[in-house]
């Protein structure tokens, strides 16, 4: 068993292996800092951590439609016990996500993050969520919110460090991470975290979303995504490659040419520099897509449909208020939007009520204020390919 922190260095590669990554780490920083700073509605960030939520359940295999996930945020729950469990497992990821980000923000929350407190808070927050009888592992020993595992395991070909070393290698990580707070230099530890993490693997189960969790939100506290990316969907997208590039940084080093601490060095320039790519890829993605041009002509074309395909009392005159409050990411009085769309005050009325009933628009009253929307049904209208299985499901 490895009860040293040694065992698990190099904790970043050698100044040399890094010069090629901080180069497409800077590459990110750039891209990722002037998407973050688009005004976007506050409904896109709601579905995307919906979206979060379902990729972080199909890439440890216990997969949950998107229908299924908007079903469960409505509060309706599945007959069948296994698909309720697993509903109730990503409203639990959605809700912790939010919470962590909120906790964790600034380069105060950064520097936060990199402690065992905040690894064992972000499990607690998730598992706490859960009902006493959802907190079992597959082989029904229970699981206790943000508790550091009492016993040894074996993941894989990997035997975790012994149970009893956890606090100093925690430590340990925590420590030299969290001293690399700034730059590009602050993207290669942010992932390479990731991995150690998993190499300590801290907890009896949970984890993997623990990592993902703990990488998503140093991003958000860094500044680089505000609610609108995560490399979540990229890990994915790619899940084979997440396994394999987690699992071979677990290796030994392999000779002198591989440096000079007890894991590979070659292996985690590789797990780096896959992370780097799948963000950099998520984020040139999601800047496509809020194209702000794009977009108007985006809602254009749902408002056209609803209104003559499908006749649901939705009108295009609804364009501007909508892209208003996209834009914006706020709210408007039922009045501002109505007097927007420049019909007559009765059409208005139930053009509006059209809106919130198709979930185009979002309001906590029935006369309160309205926001923007974004219904699964609307999705390959102004996010064409963003959550493709979410697309399928609304197409049922």
């Amino acid at each position: 068993m490895y009860d040293a922190p040694h065992q698990f260095e190099p904790l970043l590669p050698a100044p040399k292996q890094q010069e090629a990554l901080l180069s497409k780490a800077h590459d990110l920083a750039r891209s990722a800092t002037q998407l973050a700073g688009l005004p976007i509605a506050a409904g896109l960030r709601e579905l995307l951590r919906g979206m979060n939520s379902y990729y972080t359940n199909r890439i440890e295999g216990q997969h949950t439609r998107p229908l299924e996930i908007e079903e469960a945020l409505a509060r309706k729950f599945s007959d069948n016990k296994e698909l309720a469990a697993r509903q109730r497992l990503a409203l639990a990821h959605i809700d912790a996500e939010a919470a962590v980000e909120r906790r964790y923000s600034g380069d105060a929350g950064a520097r936060q993050l990199y402690s065992a407190a905040a690894v064992q808070d972000i499990h607690r927050e998730l598992f706490a969520r859960l009902p006493e009888a959802d907190r079992l592992t597959s082989e029904g020993e229970p699981i206790v919110p943000g508790e550091l595992r009492q016993r040894e395991v074996q993941v894989g070909q990997h035997v975790a460090p012994a149970h009893g070393s956890l606090p100093r290698l925690l430590e340990r990580w925590g420590k030299y991470y969290g001293e690399i707070r700034r730059g590009e230099a602050a993207l290669l530890a942010l992932a390479a975290a990731h991995q150690r993490l998993g190499w300590i693997h801290p907890f009896i189960d949970g984890n993997g979303r623990v990592m993902r969790l703990h990488t998503h939100a140093l991003l958000s506290a860094l500044g680089y995504t505000n609610g609108l990316w995560s490399p979540l969907r990229g890990f994915a997208r790619s899940v084979d490659r997440y396994y394999a590039r987690l699992a071979d940084a677990d290796l030994p080093r392999k000779g002198d040419l591989d440096g000079r601490g007890n894991l590979s060095e070659q292996a985690l320039v590789a797990w780096i520099d896959y992370v780097l790519d799948v963000c950099l890829d998520q984020v040139g993605f999601m800047a496509g897509l809020l194209d702000i041009s794009a977009m108007e002509r985006r809602i254009a074309a749902c408002l056209v449909f609803e209104e003559e395909s499908l006749r649901s009392g939705v009108r295009r005159e609804a364009l501007r208020p909508l892209h208003y409050l996209f834009l914006g990411g706020g709210e408007l009085e039922r009045g501002e939007f109505k007097a927007m769309m420049g019909l007559g005050d009765r059409t208005a009325v139930s053009a509006l009520s059209a809106l919130v009933r198709r979930g185009l628009l979002k309001s906590d009253t029935p006369q309160g204020k309205v926001r923007f929307g974004l219904p699964l049904h609307a999705l390959r209208f102004y996010f064409p390919s963003l959550w493709p299985e979410a697309e399928a499901d609304a197409a049922e």
